[in-house]
């Protein structure tokens, strides 16, 4: 009831005419039976309230009066929502969504005061932490003359990064890495730019006397990518004169490396060898060290050098003088050298230097070759000699675990499967073979499943 009376005297003060007629027709009112019956027809008395035909009008000005307030409220709070008041005092919502989470109303840069056109700020530019608006450019500051802080000198100055020389220690944490992966990957290129990158300086002839010491610890196939870093280096990292300084370290540092490697003297005569080759060293280096040369390994260094230069007029190719790792040969290469390996070894017997020689063609993969071509030997072969030294072989590559089990197996299997074609040049091929798997068995070469699967002619 006080809410009601408040809204009437809000009425009464914006509606003064209205309010006239309306006390005068409280005045000229008749009473009846207790009830309060006016005589103006337009004002009735219902349960204790004042009723007349205007009271739609103070209830319609009390909605307007409520949407204006909630109108100021919302276009203060969300400015640009595209709230409005349609002219029968309705809001009409627009059709821009007003941000429901705490994180969205945080980061709306719109104007909060109501005003303008609900655009960020400064377009976009202003707040802590800009650098501006987007697609800007800045040109280049001009310089003031009389800024107290000017100084003339700094007006040419060019800027650049300096890397600092490497040291010794530096050097070898920074190179040694560097090497090493190149005998995984074998990519002179990356190699050369990424020394390009570094201010090796003084110590540009130590790149080539390291890769050197590395490789001679290393396989054959790591000392052949160690000669072709070399030669790609030479020019656009190292000069002739770094070539040859880091050589003459070598040299003079033999003593020292044959305690750790015993071949050194040989392996650094071959590298000697294969630089004058490949023109990085002059053809006159060996002759410049004649007369002047007491050390023994050095000697004989250069004697192997000298020997290798000699051979190669006669036809020896020593650009391929280290070989060349199993995965970047053909497979008909591979199976050339396993049948001369296995001739060698039926004429000297060495079953050590037969293991080393299997060893440095660092084919792993492919030893079910070896087996299949020196069992097909003994097919092919007249006597026993053969048959005995063979299978000698064998049992001592097994035992040592330089042929696999698996390698083993594939082998004889692949023995099994063409002994039919054997067979044809071959008319005991079949008997020779079921002896040959039966001595293997029994010198536990082979398993007892291999040794069932031997074919047989009665089987064929």
């Amino acid at each position: 009831m006080l809410s009601m009376a408040a809204d009437c005297a809000a009425w009464l003060i914006a509606n003064p005419v209205e309010a006239e007629d309306l006390r005068e027709s409280f005045v000229s009112g008749e009473e009846d039976n207790g009830g309060h019956l006016l005589s103006n027809k337009n004002i009735h008395e219902i349960n204790g309230n004042w009723l007349s035909s205007s009271s739609n009008g103070i209830h319609e000005a009390r909605l307007k009066a409520k949407a204006k307030r909630r109108l100021r409220k919302n276009s203060s709070r969300d400015s640009g929502r595209g709230d409005s008041l349609s002219d029968n005092g309705d809001v009409a919502r627009g059709t821009l969504a007003a941000p429901t989470s705490p994180k969205s109303k945080l980061l709306d840069r719109r104007s909060r005061l109501g005003k303008g056109r609900g655009l960020p700020k400064k377009g976009g530019a202003g707040g802590k932490g800009v650098w501006g608006r987007s697609g800007e450019v800045y040109e280049p500051e001009q310089v003031d003359e009389k800024d107290p802080n000017y100084d003339e000198a700094q007006e040419n100055c060019v800027y650049e990064t300096v890397v600092p020389p490497l040291d010794e220690r530096d050097f070898e944490k920074t190179v040694t890495p560097i090497v090493q992966e190149y005998f995984e990957h074998g990519d002179t290129n990356e190699v050369a730019e990424l020394l390009a990158e570094l201010n090796l300086g003084p110590m540009r002839s130590e790149v080539p006397t390291l890769a050197v010491s590395m490789a001679l610890e290393a396989k054959a196939s790591q000392r052949e990518l160690t000669s072709r870093l070399l030669a790609d280096l030479c020019g656009p990292i190292l000069s002739y004169r770094d070539m040859e300084n880091s050589f003459d370290k070598l040299l003079r540092e033999l003593p020292d490396l044959v305690l750790d490697t015993p071949g050194a003297s040989q392996f650094v005569g071959q590298f000697i060898a294969r630089a004058v080759s490949d023109r990085i060293l002059s053809k006159s280096y060996i002759e410049s060290y004649k007369g002047r040369v007491d050390c023994k390994h050095t000697r004989a260094a250069l004697d192997r050098a000298a020997v290798l230069l000699k051979m190669s007029l006669g036809g020896l190719r020593i650009d391929n003088h280290w070989g060349t790792g199993g995965g970047q040969r053909p497979v008909t290469q591979l199976v050339k050298e396993m049948n001369l390996l296995l001739k060698e070894y039926i004429l000297s017997g060495d079953t050590k230097e037969a293991e080393r020689c299997l060893r440095e063609l660092e084919v792993p993969h492919f030893h079910h070759e070896f087996v299949y071509e020196a069992i097909v030997m003994v097919l092919e072969s007249k006597g026993m000699k053969t048959f005995n030294m063979v299978l000698q072989l064998l049992k001592s590559l097994s035992a040592s675990s330089i042929i696999t089990v698996d390698q083993m197996r594939r082998g004889y299997e692949r023995v099994y499967m063409d002994i039919a074609e054997i067979n044809i040049d071959v008319p005991r091929a079949y008997f020779i073979l079921e002896q040959i798997v039966d001595k293997s068995f029994s010198m536990d070469i082979i398993g007892v499943t291999i040794r069932d699967l031997c074919p047989c002619r009665a089987h064929i």
